[in-house]
């Protein structure tokens, strides 16, 4: 009988996968089969989810809708008639290495690619920058793979995306993945054609080609998608390209209603020394004050400090302003809300709520016997790798742990003892000594004193400033816990003319070779007509006459002898077919 598991409407590849307890490299393949082009962290509707499970074999699954009350979609602001104009919110992104940072180094007169470990960018970072008197807010995302979360994020909060892409290598996968995002959100695209200090004019209009192939049809060719050829290192083309965001958000006509009660989005979140949880958000509407409270996800915040993400003190924070906020009660999830309310007990009973409704979300439906069985089979195939991951902000732990998920297969996967933002502590140390894990830290410290104690208890730590590498030496260990693959090669084959010794532990044979090259070392197995009589024998000498050699061709006579745990009884006529055989290491 198949077990029934409820979901909502959408659900993540990467969380279906571990409803359906498969790995879900296993399920993005099938979505892939089914012309599904899917992250692990991307959402497929329920229609499509029905589809995919019922095609996966040896899963006995049936998905049902989850029949409870969910959380309240997210309302699109609107600006009420008194509303004034306010920045446009632009998210930066584009293929690794393609020069979004660079560029928005130019536009702000700064250099932070240099400071970016591996030169990529490693979290969502928000900046604030002035032309010709107006304000525009840049999101600068990732564009390592590994950062789908994050881009998706950075789509969804945005008026308009700048899609970077180097002119003289022109569309790669994670473009694709960027339009893509971009797309679902509904935002316009401005393509920033960089690198125009090292293409030719050939190589932009073979860029614009790839764009019109994609769904971005260029002006050139007819289309809306407006390209602008720009150099981040001559820094040439950045005021057509300002002045070309200012005009279509003109055209949009982006507005705010400021005197509302402040309300936004988390951008990043972390944990600081000396000032505890503290959220990078984005006021969408209102004017966000120091002093007020703020429901946040589910926990809340009288602001202590409200500060620009450059760090200079603000008193207050108009819509479209990125914000660094101090004084939160815990660390708030990547992506949660906002809203500015009256007092403390109405900022502690919205979190409340918040906090349950995500628990009634995670609960489940109980679990079949026959489920059951399933789940201890897989296990029991299944070899896992122990980690703790800790992260410097909320949004790249996401990331990290989303990459390591795809890394997961029938035989081996990675298994999360614990994870948070912040620094490697004790505690972790602690529990990696009880699960036998490794300790991952990405873009945090390691405390002196915690070094000490991790190799007093043996406890391997690992810091990695570039995600990729991180995902490489995770990667490195499972495919150390790979069975090895056991290669099998044909030698030769012998057909036996005559027998001259048996005895419970050794046969001497004579034959003709009619099939391949006999050689030595080797393994044997014995045929008779199609039934196989002995296998995996140790083949000890082959002779030729009195002379005893290491290999016979095909269509000579020889002698042969092997080893063989128990008295094997050849005949006249019986094959022997000897073979070699190796172990291989395999990889992921």
């Amino acid at each position: 009988m198949a077990q029934t598991i409820e979901i909502d409407d959408q659900v993540t590849v990467g969380n279906l996968a571990e409803l359906l307890s498969i790995p879900a490299s296993k399920l993005i393949a099938e979505l892939f089969r089914n012309g599904v082009a899917a992250t692990v962290n991307e959402k497929i509707d329920f229609d499509t989810a029905q589809i995919i499970v019922s095609e996966l074999p040896d899963i006995d699954v049936e998905l049902a809708k989850r029949e409870r009350q969910a959380a309240p979609a997210r309302p699109k602001r609107e600006a009420s008639e008194t509303a004034q104009p306010r920045p446009p919110v632009v998210a930066m992104m584009g293929h690794v290495d393609h020069g979004k940072t660079s560029l928005l180094d130019a536009i702000r007169g700064a250099s932070v690619a240099s400071g970016e470990a591996g030169g990529i960018t490693q979290h969502l970072s928000a900046y604030q920058v002035e032309h010709n008197g107006r304000l525009i807010t840049f999101l600068d995302t990732p564009g390592h793979e590994a950062f789908a979360a994050l881009r998706e994020h950075g789509a969804r909060l945005t008026d308009l995306v700048v899609l970077v892409v180097a002119a003289d290598d022109g569309i790669k996968p994670q473009t694709v993945e960027a339009i893509r995002f971009a797309s679902q959100a509904g935002v316009k695209i401005i393509v920033a054609a960089n690198k125009m200090d090292k293409a030719t004019e050939a190589q932009l209009n073979q860029l614009k080609a790839q764009l019109a192939e994609n769904g971005l049809n260029p002006e050139d060719y007819g289309g809306d998608t407006v390209v602008i050829p720009v150099s981040a290192k001559e820094k040439t083309g950045i005021n057509e390209l300002l002045d070309m965001v200012l005009l279509v958000s003109d055209v949009e006509e982006h507005k705010a209603d400021k005197n509302l009660p402040a309300a936004g989005l988390v951008i990043e979140a972390h944990q600081e020394k000396g000032r505890g949880p503290v959220a990078v958000a984005l006021v969408e509407q209102g004017t966000l004050r120091a002093g007020d409270f703020i429901a946040i996800g589910a926990t809340y915040a009288k602001i202590r400090n409200l500060e620009t993400t450059t760090g200079q003190p603000i008193k207050e924070a108009p819509p479209s302003t990125p914000v660094i906020i101090t004084g939160l009660k815990n660390l708030p999830e990547f992506g949660d809300e906002f809203e500015a309310v009256a007092n403390e007990k109405a900022a502690r009973d919205q979190a409340a709520d918040t906090a349950r409704l995500r628990r009634a979300g995670g609960s489940g439906s109980a679990t079949s016997g026959s489920e059951l069985l399933r789940i201890i089979s897989r296990s029991n195939r299944l070899t896992e790798l122990n980690i703790i991951v800790k992260a410097d902000v909320q949004g790249s732990l996401t990331s990290v742990m989303d990459s390591l998920k795809t890394l997961d297969t029938e035989e081996v996967a990675v298994r999360f003892v614990s994870s948070g933002v912040g620094v490697i502590s004790e505690n972790d140390v602690h529990t990696a000594v009880t699960a036998g894990a490794i300790i991952y830290g990405f873009n945090v410290s390691l405390p002196a004193s915690i070094k000490r104690l991790a190799a007093r208890d043996k406890v391997s730590i690992r810091i990695f400033s570039v995600i990729y590498e991180l995902i490489d030496d995770v990667k490195k260990e499972l495919e150390a816990r790979l069975a090895p693959e056991i290669v099998e090669e044909e030698l030769g084959t012998l057909q036996v003319k005559g027998i001259f010794k048996i005895s419970k532990t050794e046969v001497i044979c004579g034959g003709l070779v009619t099939k391949g090259t006999l050689r030595t070392p080797a393994l044997a197995r014995v045929l008779r007509d199609k039934k196989l009589i002995a296998d995996n024998l140790e083949v000890t000498k082959l002779q030729r006459g009195p002379t005893e050699v290491t290999e016979v061709p095909e269509g000579e006579m020889c002698g042969l002898s092997f080893r063989s745990e128990t008295r094997v009884e050849v005949q006249e006529n019986d094959r022997i077919e000897l073979f070699s055989r190796e172990t291989k290491t395999r990889t992921l």
